[in-house]
């Protein structure tokens, strides 16, 4: 039986679907589309990993990155969730910076190595 919670962050994609290698490392998995319905998840549900992919965009007023509400969300609801990120290389500064104020478990670049992520689960 699966007693663990994986929450799947898919906003853009362009990797292989790895529900099947989350529910093989034993995690019941919710997916959604987008951070927006992510934040509206977890005002009712604690995952015990969050799996995100982390997009950075100039034009955002108050904020570097889609994950900083989802971080802050955690953060703030003192969640002992594990977060793995997957991030395009050349985003990396954008996110150096934001974990100054927040922490993130793992961080696997794309292409995502499937070795990888099995082992970060």
């Amino acid at each position: 039986m699966m007693n663990k919670t994986l929450l799947s962050i898919v906003e853009i994609g362009g990797y292989p679907n790895f529900i099947p290698l989350y529910q093989q490392a034993g995690y019941r998995v919710e997916t959604v589309n987008s951070m927006r319905k992510a934040m509206s998840w977890l005002k009712k549900n604690k995952p015990d990993r969050v799996v995100a992919e982390f997009n950075y965009d100039p034009m955002f007023r108050d904020r570097l990155s889609n994950v900083e509400s989802l971080l802050a969300t955690l953060q703030k609801q003192k969640s002992d969730a594990k977060v793995i990120l997957f991030i395009e290389k050349e985003r990396r500064p954008h996110l150096d910076r934001v974990l100054k104020r927040y922490s993130v478990e793992t961080i696997i670049e794309f292409p995502i190595d499937e070795a990888l992520l099995k082992q970060a689960l």
